[in-house]
């Protein structure tokens, strides 16, 4: 008798069998002999996927019509972590693929913002920007291998930007304008980048923000920019602050001629990312051409089913990983929204449902605290808007909790099937997610991505099912770091992977992996909670206290203290008018004791001004347990990758605080 759960929602048979992941998978048995009965048997399909990678990726290769100026030898030349070696010989660009999937007459880009304007570019002027950009950096000196970096909002000009980099063989890297000056030369200063686009401000919740003057501090603190092209987003009178090299006006650099990219290797670098690492400097983690192609072609285009008539919205700022992937939509031939402010703007609360309706949204994208504040505040974006055509909605940032899958159900729609994710910056792409043929279970996330080989370990390195372990992957995949930048010897890049477990990739997250197919993730490893030597993940008791009305959001940490106690408090910051009084502890406790488990109970709860993230969103859960314990506050987190340094030292603070009433009681809690 089996004993696999109910899922909470299932596809319709006839939409499955109608998908691209479904076409992929008859084209994988009837050219690459793989051994799939049924279209829609996602299992089938994942095993051998992962068993024959070679016939996988190949046949990812031929389904979505990749071309190469010369063609590969073959697809793994090299099978091993570090130092897999993906379609040696193949010369192809990034680029060219997106730009040729293209329809000229369709629109590519739809740029909104939270005014609900709206600006669409077409593929031929997408293509036209991008070929007159390139030339423009072409002629700044811009050459294969070349940095170009960029301090833009999620707007069409980053887009362009990426495209016209990538077009002459230049490495790119972006980040938004949020990012304070030094924090921003931190990044780029280490890649001695050649030219700088900028805009003149972005939007957020209702104010314009006039960057002109944070333009001006980073151009002078990047020693080898030979120009800066700036972007007149916002159209501010005046050039603000002289920038200490020449300056090209962004309609001047995207007119004129264009000019045809240039293939490059297949693992030529294509962008430098960086990690969201809150000590030293920012960690860049680069990608190549080649394999970020068939990666994103892979995951938007079967496991999200995106292609032409398709439109995407997913709410990023230009320095998440999510950024890129929304960019990769237009190599399926979709459409993407890009969007500049706030998510939730004050005075237009559901404006990103408004924006997704009014311009024919299918897939749309957010994260687990979107949707819970959604449910707090109210908002019935079914009831106000015509979201029919909405059919998928990607979450990702972080675990996405039980209670919200009837809340779209019940207030987006229950044709909607919504699909959590869970990966990385690091493969900049998903570890497990979803498919148009997979069932949901709530809390859950349906199934590992094709092609990765996902585990979880036990402490000995056995892999384990339906118990709690290390998330890590057996074979390599095609969009893994080539390299860290300036990390000749490649030392970081072994010791952040592969220091554990060699040869297996070691990400850091505590999963399970389901005796039916599906993944459950319980937080960071490096954050796990160790009560009387049982494991527990913070994400389990996070998703509890943050479904209560009174809780904005929730940290707990678990701290080892120098007497040997262990002390797990748990931090609230409170909702509006709520006050943490014995009752709301009282109830506190009680939710997670029945949604999590009696021993998953705080042993204090504490009211904060705030929780601590990086700037991708992530909570500081290591730096502020290291503060409780004494670390010094400048050698634990970098505060300029934080989102609010000032809740660095009210945690240092509180740790104090109690090391020192423990000391004048003599150890004793």
């Amino acid at each position: 008798m089996s004993t696999t759960p109910a899922p909470f929602w299932s596809p319709d048979p006839h939409v499955a069998a109608g998908s691209r992941i479904a076409d992929f998978a008859r084209h994988a048995a009837a050219s690459h002999g793989a051994p799939l009965p049924d279209a829609s048997d996602y299992a089938a399909l994942h095993r051998w996927s992962v068993a024959d990678a070679e016939g996988f990726w190949g046949a990812v290769w031929e389904y979505f019509g990749i071309r190469a100026e010369t063609p590969y030898e073959r697809v793994l030349g090299a099978d091993a972590m570090p130092g897999a070696e993906w379609f040696p010989g193949a010369r192809l660009n990034y680029a060219r693929h997106l730009l040729d999937a293209l329809d000229p007459e369709r629109t590519a880009i739809v740029a909104l913002d939270e005014t609900g304007a709206a600006r669409e570019l077409s593929g031929a002027g997408l293509r036209a920007r991008v070929g007159a950009l390139a030339a423009t950096l072409r002629g700044l000196g811009v050459g294969e291998g070349d940095r170009v970096v960029a301090y833009l909002p999620h707007t069409e000009h980053a887009v362009i930007g990426l495209l016209a980099s990538a077009s002459l063989g230049a490495v790119w890297s972006v980040c938004g304008q949020d990012y304070a000056p030094k924090a921003a030369a931190d990044r780029f200063a280490q890649l001695e980048p050649v030219v700088l686009l900028a805009a003149d401000g972005y939007r957020f919740n209702g104010t314009a923000h006039d960057r002109r003057e944070a333009t001006a501090r980073l151009a002078a603190a990047l020693p080898t920019l030979k120009a800066v092209v700036r972007v007149d987003h916002l159209g501010l009178d005046g050039d603000g602050p002289a920038l200490p090299v020449p300056v090209v006006a962004w309609a001047e650099a995207v007119s004129g001629p264009g000019i045809v990219p240039v293939p490059v290797p297949f693992d030529h670098p294509l962008w430098i990312v960086f990690s969201s690492g809150t000590t030293g400097l920012p960690k860049g983690i680069v990608h190549g051409h080649g394999g970020v192609l068939v990666e994103h072609l892979k995951t938007l285009g079967l496991h999200c089913d995106l292609g032409p008539g398709e439109r995407l919205l997913w709410y990023t700022t230009t320095h998440w990983m999510m950024w890129n992937l929304v960019v990769s939509a237009l190599l399926t031939g979709a459409s993407i929204c890009v969007y500049d402010g706030s998510p939730v703007p004050a005075a237009r609360p559901d404006v990103l449902w408004e924006l997704a309706a009014r311009h024919g949204v299918t897939f749309f994208g957010t994260s687990p605290q979107y949707l819970l504040g959604m449910e707090k505040l109210g908002i019935e974006p079914g009831a106000a808007h015509d979201l029919s055509g909405v059919r998928g909605i990607g979450c990702t940032g972080s675990t996405l909790p039980a209670s919200a899958y009837p809340w779209v159900r019940d207030h987006v729609g229950a044709h909607v099937q919504l699909v959590s994710t869970s990966g990385g910056t690091d493969i900049v792409s998903g570890f497990a997610g979803g498919a148009p043929t997979t069932p949901v279970w709530a809390g859950e996330l349906s199934v590992p991505n094709l092609g990765v080989a996902l585990a979880a370990y036990d402490p000995e390195g056995n892999a384990v099912v339906d118990r709690v372990g290390e998330l890590v992957v057996t074979r390599p995949l095609p969009s893994m770091p080539l390299y860290f930048w300036n990390d000749p010897e490649g030392e970081r890049h072994r010791a952040a992977y592969f220091g554990v477990y060699p040869g297996v990739w070691r990400h850091g997250d505590w999963i399970t992996l389901t005796s039916h197919g599906s993944v459950v993730v319980h937080g960071r490893s490096d954050a796990t909670l160790n009560r009387n030597g049982v494991r527990l993940g913070s994400a389990d008791i996070h998703d509890v206290v943050e479904r209560l009305p009174e809780i904005a959001e929730a940290l707990v940490i678990g701290a080892e203290e120098e007497d040997g106690g262990y002390w797990m408090p748990l931090f609230v910051r409170l909702a509006p008018g709520a006050v943490l009084d014995d009752a709301l502890r009282g109830r506190i406790r009680d939710a997670i004791r029945e949604g999590a488990s009696p021993r998953h109970v705080p042993d204090e709860v504490i009211e904060v001004p705030g929780v601590p993230h990086t700037r991708t969103g992530k909570k500081l859960e290591v730096p502020v347990k290291r503060l409780l314990q004494g670390a010094d506050l400048a050698a634990t987190v970098n505060p300029m990758t934080v989102d609010a340094p000032e809740l660095l030292e009210f945690f240092a603070r509180l740790g104090e605080e109690r090391r020192a009433v423990r000391r004048r009681a003599g150890g004793a809690s």
